[in-house]
């Protein structure tokens, strides 16, 4: 296990300049065009490539590169449930392990520097190192480890995130805006509550092309993690609240661009009364005064909290217990606690009650106007700014070993100078036919396309691309899972 004994070698993010990375001079490049250099993964290698025409500036890549020569070995889990941890814990463990008769190692690992986040050393123990076809032995071995009453479970090595020689099978379409006559938009589906497939939303809009969006709650209730996490908008209509300073895709008609979002809604009643909204179509917690849309597509919390139903210009219809749907045409304003107080004393029927929306651009400190062909879809981490790797991973609530390190599918968009979109999925979870990638790597793969702002939606099973009707890559799950907003591009 020589080969894994080593320091990560990835050179850290947050310090990498464009000099320094592969593809760098696709910073002066004035259209979008597949690079002719070598991938910028691995060993470096040249791809195999096929493109296909879409429609009129829109060409998709099919890209192979690498080979495989990752095997398997046997991770022991440390107390905390974790397959890492501190030195003195992680040579507990080793001395647990051979104390059953087996050798094991100990791998120092560290997680690059990004950014927002410094570097962090930590160790694990590791039992064995066994060929791809030979996964068997190392499943035979971890069985013997359990039966012993160690914790432990199976590793792909390819997913550690450390060196690695591939291979890759990646997805791009390329959108040329010298060419682009189509536009692009956001879509949640038929609800925000539930959750859809890529190719079901992409039909419902006849979408020339798409990719899932950024990520959606899964902690919340089983029938409302079709929400997503962050800002969404479609048809100028704000539809989550933004996480403030995290990434996202804005876009109006056919261009694209990317920046980081606050949204700030307030209400304000007939007598001067304000108070803010904390979160627009989602579960509310404790003296939280929500907002809901008829996308929501569910029932308003039933927490013994006050539902204020408000028509388009912001009259109020009637006043009802929570726990109801949002009638069509109307929204719903939901307070529980303190603010359902509020809304007994400020949202009396027959009065006006304004709903004050703003999403700023904090790149450009200016407001966007939230016109109807205004469509935002949230992302996950900042991976290229300005034309350099930085990887926002700690701002944008994913700054942990799992996230930055280790390998999975991604999906992931960047544009470049000339305004032109990227769109681009690096399968993963594949053992022998793609390892995906982490997120230095994902950055440096959308510095080599050509992109000066890239970021990073969401992946793992979520990564999906659909061009024309048809799924093109290969979903982790073997199959497309149902996800909570889709990137669209559209041939009007």
């Amino acid at each position: 296990m020589s080969r894994r004994t080593l320091v990560v070698g990835l050179a850290v993010a947050a310090t990498l300049t464009a000099s320094t990375v592969p593809g760098a001079a696709a910073e002066e490049q004035v259209a979008v065009k597949f690079p002719s250099t070598k991938f910028p993964l691995g060993v470096r290698s040249a791809p195999t490539k096929t493109m296909t025409a879409v429609a009129k500036g829109i060409d998709l890549y099919d890209v192979k590169a690498g080979t495989s020569t990752d095997g398997y070995t046997v991770t022991v889990l440390m107390p905390s449930g974790r397959d890492y941890g501190k030195l003195e814990t992680a040579q507990a463990k080793l001395a647990e392990v051979e104390a059953t008769g087996e050798i094991a190692s100990l791998q120092k690992v560290v997680r690059p520097q990004v950014a927002d986040a410094p570097a962090e050393e930590v160790y694990m123990v590791r039992v064995g190192l066994w060929t791809l076809k030979d996964k068997a032995k190392a499943d035979k071995m971890a069985k013997k480890l359990k039966k012993a009453g160690l914790k432990v479970k199976t590793d792909y090595l390819g997913d550690d995130g450390l060196e690695t020689t591939g291979p890759w099978d990646v997805k791009v379409v390329m959108i040329d805006s010298r060419m682009f006559r189509g536009s692009y938009a956001a879509s949640l589906g038929t609800s925000v509550a539930k959750r859809e497939t890529v190719s079901s939303m992409a039909k419902a809009r006849g979408a020339i092309a798409a990719v899932n969006g950024g990520f959606f709650n899964i902690h919340t209730a089983k029938e409302l993690r079709g929400e997503p996490v962050g800002a969404s908008v479609v048809a100028g209509r704000l539809l989550s609240e933004a996480v403030p300073g995290r990434s996202a895709v804005v876009m109006s008609g056919r261009t694209a661009r990317i920046t980081e979002l606050k949204s700030t809604v307030t209400v304000i009643s007939e007598d001067g009364a304000r108070l803010p909204v904390n979160g627009v179509n989602r579960m509310a917690a404790t003296d939280e005064l929500v907002l809901y849309t008829e996308e929501y597509g569910a029932k308003t919390p039933a927490n013994d909290g006050s539902d204020v139903v408000i028509d388009a210009n912001g009259k109020v219809v009637t006043l009802r217990a929570s726990g109801a749907a949002v009638p069509k045409g109307m929204r719903v304003l939901h307070g529980a606690g303190i603010a359902s107080d509020w809304l007994n004393e400020h949202a009396w029927e027959g009065w006006t009650v304004k709903v004050d929306t703003k999403l700023t651009d904090l790149r450009t400190k200016r407001n966007l106007k939230l016109t109807p062909d205004l469509n935002v879809v949230a992302g996950g981490v900042g991976l290229v700014r300005n034309g350099q790797v930085t990887i926002t991973a700690k701002r944008d609530g994913h700054d942990s070993m799992n996230m930055i390190l280790r390998r999975h599918p991604r999906t992931l968009v960047g544009t470049t100078r000339n305004g032109s979109l990227i769109l681009a999925t690096i399968d993963g979870r594949r053992p022998g036919v793609t390892v995906g990638a982490n997120f230095v790597e994902a950055a440096q793969f959308m510095r080599w396309l050509g992109a000066t702002q890239a970021i990073n939606l969401d992946g793992g099973g979520s990564t999906a691309m659909v061009v024309g009707k048809k799924v093109v890559n290969h979903p982790a799950d073997g199959r497309e899972r149902a996800v909570g907003d889709a990137l669209l591009v559209l041939p009007k």
